[in-house]
């Protein structure tokens, strides 16, 4: 257990973005009064961090900035709690992967450097546990990139924790790229190609990228632009429980990283109004991935067979022979057999709200329609 709760953090996750960034980012945005003080002490962190981002940026340049990828990365994609973080930990027991940690995601600028000791400070102080479900936290467990490319460039997706009011402008412009700019697209493809070399470089795994990133499913276009051969699993799960899941866990989420308030009402017309951008824009851009380098499969279905699953994954995929990865993922998943997930009530309210806006989803994954 950490010393520190995760609803109790004094600061943001912006305490690890390089200086440039969080100027960017924060110029000219709506600080909200009772929320200064977490806005300067983030601030003061983040200029005092920042003097060491030039030093891993030196690093970079010497030994990975002609590094190529012998292979193309594997993306895990799907809607936040759709089961991405249970398939990511699956497949990051193959030691043919290499992904962005945990650490790596707060700090992407102390990565080359500072590692050891930022990373055992950040492991005395932060929870053990995610603040809206049992699955486990340590600096070293595999991530999502979303948060390390918020701290490398002020063009992510997840501005919107910081600055919700905003939510829907990040929502077109950096969740589904309709309304991205070609410089800022251009600075995404640069930053997710840096992240990837430095991951690479200091973890243990292999050669291929390992992605889990709900953001990138509304980006499948420009990710087979940047890696033709890119491999791709879709999860689908139940909109109900999607819903109930994703307010609570946005609802925890937002609280400790916002500098600005919205209320429960517009966080919850923009959690209906995100999962349906994000949907559209998947089945729109599906299309440009090459055949046979899309695994699409319900969560329930992943689930209840996880083992079995992850090796049609592979064999569909041909990511590699999956007897080389067999007995440390076998070994994981027996592990998890008695996982105690959150269970979901749904409410009538719910069930009102995401058959009004979701219902598409329910009928084209054949999913119970409750009355």
């Amino acid at each position: 257990m950490g010393l520190l709760e995760f609803s109790k953090l004094p600061v943001n996750t912006l305490v690890g973005a390089d200086w440039k960034t969080f100027k960017e980012m924060t110029r000219g945005q709506e600080i909200a009064p009772d929320k200064r003080t977490k806005y300067y002490l983030t601030k003061s962190v983040c200029r005092l961090l920042s003097l060491l981002a030039p030093i891993q940026d030196r690093r970079f340049e010497e030994k990975l900035g002609a590094y190529e990828f012998d292979h193309d990365p594997v993306f895990i994609l799907g809607h936040w709690r759709s089961g991405t973080t249970f398939v990511h930990n699956i497949f990051a027991q193959d030691d043919n992967f290499c992904y962005t940690t945990t650490y790596q995601t707060v700090f992407p600028h102390l990565m080359m450097f500072g590692q050891p000791f930022f990373k055992k400070t950040m492991g005395w102080l932060m929870p053990d546990k995610r603040p809206t479900d049992n699955m486990e936290l340590a600096p070293d467990l595999p991530q999502e990139e979303e948060f390390a490319l918020s701290n490398m460039m002020p063009y992510s997706f997840y501005d919107f924790w910081f600055f919700p009011q905003k939510w829907q402008e990040y929502c077109d412009k950096y969740l589904t790229f309709e309304n991205i700019t070609k410089e800022e697209l251009q600075v995404f493809k640069e930053t997710f190609v840096k992240l990837m070399k430095i991951s690479r470089y200091c973890t243990t795994g292999g050669d291929v990228y390992l992605s889990k990133n709900p953001p990138h499913t509304g980006r499948v276009k420009a990710l087979v632009e940047m890696f033709p051969n890119a491999k791709f699993i879709y999860l689908m799960r139940n909109p109900y429980t999607v819903f109930e899941s994703t307010r609570s866990f946005f609802s925890n989420t937002i609280k400790p990283l916002e500098l600005q308030h919205i209320s429960d009402e517009e966080m919850e017309k923009n959690i209906l109004l995100t999962y349906t951008k994000l949907y559209r824009a998947y089945e729109e851009q599906k299309k440009y991935v090459p055949e046979g380098n899309l695994f699409e499969v319900k969560f329930e279905d992943f689930e209840a067979d996880a083992f079995g699953t992850t090796k049609l994954a592979y064999e569909k995929l041909g990511i590699r022979e999956f007897h080389c990865a067999e007995a440390a993922i076998r070994r994981y998943t027996d592990r998890k057999k008695g996982y105690k997930k959150n269970k979901y009530e749904y409410k009538p309210r719910t069930i009102q709200l995401v058959n009004e806006n979701w219902g598409y989803a329910l009928k084209d994954w054949d999913y119970e329609i409750h009355p």
